[in-house]
């Protein structure tokens, strides 16, 4: 089913604070920003190797970002892993009782169609499936 680890998802509270340690301290260039307006988010991202670091700025107080940072401070909020056949994923997930956040795919930063498993069902691990 998963074929690599795709990002591991941030969530801050300030991009341009979080952004100076990833690239000055840490030396990873950041390759763009986006925001995903169903989320209410604002997202960069850094490449490392096969694996990104993304993080996550809330766009509003209502935002599920907001409500995590307000629940659990800033810190790492889900890993995402890359599928093929999100759809298909997604079936074989509910089949095993997997509870799904997403029923069905929708669109994520990038443009790539993106589900997210309830982390009560995964060992309170939030998760991400991504779809290339």
């Amino acid at each position: 089913m998963v074929q690599k680890i795709d990002h591991i998802g941030i969530a801050v509270k300030s991009l341009d604070a979080q952004m100076k340690y990833y690239s000055d301290v840490l030396g990873l260039k950041c390759t763009g920003i986006e925001e995903v307006a169903d989320q209410k988010v604002k997202v960069a991202m850094f490449p490392l190797g096969e694996v990104r670091i993304e993080l996550l700025e809330p766009m509003s107080t209502d935002s599920p970002i907001a409500r995590f940072i307000e629940k659990k401070g800033e810190g790492i909020h889900h890993i995402a892993f890359q599928v093929m056949d999100l759809n298909g994923q997604l079936v074989k997930l509910e089949e095993r009782d997997i509870q799904l956040i997403d029923q069905e795919p929708r669109v994520g930063a990038g443009g790539h169609n993106i589900a997210f498993l309830h982390p009560k069902s995964t060992f309170g691990v939030l998760t991400e499936l991504c779809e290339y």
